[in-house]
């Protein structure tokens, strides 16, 4: 069973969407799904579904860890795909008991016999639940627009993911887990931040054996990154940062799985109680998503590396289907335009959408660079 949890690090960049299309994707190329909505007090996985509001769900199971796993398991209307809906009673994981996940893990893990996918849509944000969740599996999926702050939680998520399959991997009482104490101290007093290329061989001479166990862990831990809600090529390349940041300060490979354009049709397809992958199949949105179900399919279900070339391949891939799919995107709106289908008012309505969209990146950029120089100002009067 392949088990792909799904994570973003904040809302609002369509991540529920990503995963429910991709849960759709599979299912249609005949692989026997199972859809798990954990994004819990936030659940809505159902509405992108089609599905009617649950009356049971993973917090049933919570609060009840001895009753039958199987009643909160529904069937779709789509062939192959099963669905373990949320509960928006639980307000998050942040109150989960650690029996309550081991229960949950194990049910998930039982379902090998009559599943080839699992996919686990995380709820947003860092904690320890969530985190563990995604590690579970060493190839989870981050999804991430191309706005700034998305850029830098998305980074900040896998940040976190690595430091905590490190102390994971560092018992307490070890020498590596009283080192990494004092560093995160350091690092809370604003000391000097902490790099996994420096601490690495830190670990090394002052505990090897801990050393050794995270070194093979961080070996297989290949996260994945989809750029979603892109409105043209150029915004694709923002997945560049997160790949240098992620290899410079975490000493993780990323692999690129694609992007998917932004699309008004997913309204209407949530409107109408449909997957846009199934309300309209052959959409540019539909076939970003179709691709990336692909990539992973063709992709060995157990845990692998890539190398860098592998790696610079898999950018470069994504950056020419950004192109073709962009293409396509203008070709398909020149033919609505010619048709008569799509008015000029229409055209100047998306446009003034876009604009609007534009001004609020802007906001958000001068807002980060008032901050960056403000950080900047402390660290000098500090010096």
């Amino acid at each position: 069973m392949r088990i792909i949890p799904v994570a973003s690090g904040k809302g609002g960049v369509g991540k529920s969407l990503v995963t429910a299309n991709l849960g759709v994707a599979f299912a249609k190329a005949g692989k026997r799904v199972v859809l798990v909505d954990m994004d819990l007090g936030a659940s809505n996985l159902h509405l992108v579904l089609g599905q009617h509001s649950p009356k049971v769900g993973v917090g049933t199971f919570l609060n009840n860890t001895k009753s039958n796993f199987a009643d909160i398991i529904s069937d779709t209307n789509i062939k192959g795909l099963r669905f373990i809906p949320g509960d928006n009673e639980i307000p998050g994981t942040a109150n989960l008991k650690v029996y309550q996940l081991k229960a949950l893990v194990k049910e998930l893990f039982a379902l090998k016999n009559d599943t080839d996918i699992l996919l686990i849509d995380l709820g947003a944000g860092t904690h320890q639940s969530i985190l563990d969740f995604f590690l579970v599996s060493g190839q989870g999926i981050i999804v991430a627009a191309p706005t700034v702050t998305s850029v830098l939680t998305a980074y900040g998520f896998l940040k976190n993911a690595v430091f905590r399959l490190m102390f994971n991997c560092c018992p307490k009482n070890s020498p590596a887990n009283a080192h990494l104490e004092k560093l995160r101290k350091d690092r809370a007093a604003g000391h000097e931040k902490l790099y996994i290329p420096k601490v690495l061989p830190e670990l090394k001479e002052i505990d090897p054996k801990s050393y050794e166990k995270f070194n093979t862990q961080l070996q297989k831990f290949s996260p994945r990154l989809i750029m979603n809600m892109v409105s043209e090529p150029k915004d694709a390349e923002v997945a560049m940062k997160i790949r240098r940041s992620c290899e410079e300060y975490l000493a993780i490979k990323i692999e690129h799985l694609g992007s998917i354009y932004r699309d008004a049709l997913q309204d209407v397809a949530l409107a109408s109680r449909l997957p846009v992958t199934i309300y309209k199949p052959q959409a540019i949105l539909s076939q970003g998503i179709f691709r990336i179900a692909g990539k992973i399919m063709q992709s060995p279900e157990e845990a692998y590396t890539l190398d860098e070339k592998q790696i610079e391949e898999s950018f470069q891939e994504a950056g020419a289907e950004a192109e073709a799919d962009f293409d396509s995107k203008i070709e398909y709106v020149e033919d609505l335009l010619h048709s008569g289908t799509l008015s000029h008012g229409d055209l100047l309505e998306t446009v003034k959408v876009q604009q609007m969209e534009i001004s609020k990146l802007k906001k958000e950029n001068n807002f980060m660079k008032l901050k960056l120089a403000q950080a900047l100002k402390e660290g000098f009067k500090v010096q």
